[in-house]
């Protein structure tokens, strides 16, 4: 069965290393930033640093309505066979690194040719920098994913 949605563990990982802020903040890469890693809103408009804040609620509203995208570039640029944990693996993959990174990525790549391959795992640890630097919580979400991926 074709893969569309993400599941409730997709969700759940999405939601873990985005993190919950109520207040509009800067992210690393200086940019306007609310809820569960929302830099926009539905309508298009970017997030302000004077927008009001949002209860956890709203967020997860809005964290859904913006995966949508993120769930059709996954759902159009892999095989039809990956399962739910994979698609779900992958489409938290695009929602951090973005939808473009993945679509040149070697991860996809392996991923078209044999959705089991074991280097998979390889490829999604390679995408722990920030700043030139590796990041901690990268690696602890890059890991969760390629084990969601393989579970």
């Amino acid at each position: 069965m074709k893969i569309t949605k993400v599941s409730s563990k997709g969700l759940d990982i999405i939601k873990k290393y985005e993190g919950f802020s109520s207040k509009p903040y800067l992210c690393p890469a200086h940019v306007p930033t609310i809820g569960y890693g929302s830099t926009y809103y539905e309508d298009g408009s970017k997030v302000k640093l004077t927008d009001s804040p949002i209860t956890q609620e709203r967020a997860t509203e809005l964290l859904e309505a913006l995966l949508v995208s993120f769930e059709r570039a996954v759902d159009s640029y892999c095989i039809d066979t990956i399962n739910q944990n994979q698609f779900d693996a992958l489409v938290s993959f695009a929602y951090n690194c973005g939808v473009g990174n993945l679509k040149s990525s070697t991860l996809l790549r392996k991923v078209n040719v044999n959705p089991d391959n074991p280097t998979i795992k390889d490829e999604f640890l390679k995408w722990t920098k920030g700043g030139g630097k590796t990041l901690s919580g990268l690696v602890r979400r890059r890991t969760e994913e390629a084990q969601l991926y393989f579970s």
